[in-house]
């Protein structure tokens, strides 16, 4: 049966979730928003969108864990991804001036972004909520005249905010890459016989000297780009970790194939999460 929505995405209109998943998708998408991330793996888990748009790494925040721990927990896979220029703002309701503000609320990797602001602002408590434009639908619904919220101008334009300040965010240079999920049994779309494209794979080694040396070496020895390598604690067992690989290439063909045969043979375990086209710009 037919997921009823195209795409679930973790906050509320005007969030940059929701912009990634036009930018994955289209303008006509039927999105569903959720609350956390946890609701939209669920949602794609239990077929109520065919897809979901994820956060997976900032430039200035660094990695969402959490995003990894749940591709490791979810029978999904990764069939895109996408980069977004993160501009941020101070957001308030009509009429509130910027020396009454005294809370401002959005989502954690957003605060983490802006933290030269609230350095340079030190009446100014941060209030981590779930979502950034949530926080602007907030503010903007209670209409206290002393809370703000950190979000893009595009929520401020949704739900009718003020911008107190623009470009709060530590650096100029602020991205953020979101993954295209979807269920493991879904149909691969089409590849392309030109595109660069990259595999995302999990695996875990044993503990004994060298036994990552060892698996990233096939890698290595076939002069396959290694674009990332994260690490998270493996629940269950103490002090031994799961590994995440974005490499360049795909994983049905070589070099990367022979890779990662080579890989299964010494590593407890290797999981492929997912072989899609390289973010282009």
């Amino acid at each position: 049966m037919p997921s009823e929505y195209d795409a679930a995405y973790q906050g509320t209109r005007g969030a940059n979730s929701e912009d990634a998943a036009i930018d994955l998708l289209s303008k006509g998408a039927k999105l569903l928003p959720r609350d956390t991330l946890e609701d939209v793996f669920a949602a794609v888990a239990r077929g109520e969108a065919r897809y979901g748009i994820v956060p997976i790494e900032n430039t200035l925040a660094g990695s969402i864990h959490r995003c990894y721990d749940l591709l490791f927990e979810h029978d999904l896979k990764i069939v895109g991804e996408t980069v977004r220029h993160i501009l941020f703002a101070l957001i308030a309701p009509p009429g509130v001036a910027l020396s009454s503000v005294r809370k401002a609320l959005s989502h954690p990797v957003a605060l983490a972004q802006c933290e030269q602001f609230f350095r340079k602002h030190p009446l100014i408590q941060a209030v981590p909520v779930y979502d950034t434009a949530g926080a602007v639908e907030h503010v903007i619904r209670e209409g206290s005249g002393d809370s703000a919220a950190v979000a893009t101008r595009r929520a401020a334009e949704v739900y009718g905010g003020v911008i107190l300040a623009e470009s709060i965010h530590d650096h100029s240079e602020n991205y953020t890459r979101f993954l295209l999920i979807t269920a493991s049994k879904s149909p691969d779309p089409a590849k392309s016989a030109v595109d660069p494209y990259k595999t995302t794979i999990v695996f875990s080694v044993g503990n004994v000297p060298g036994a990552l040396y060892h698996s990233l070496r096939p890698f290595a020895e076939r002069r396959i780009d290694l674009a990332k390598i994260e690490s998270r604690p493996l629940r269950g067992s103490p002090f031994e970790y799961l590994f995440y690989l974005d490499l360049i290439g795909r994983a049905e063909t070589a070099p990367v194939s022979d890779a990662l045969n080579e890989l299964r043979a010494q590593a407890k375990s290797v999981r492929v999460l997912g072989t899609y086209p390289c973010y282009r710009g």
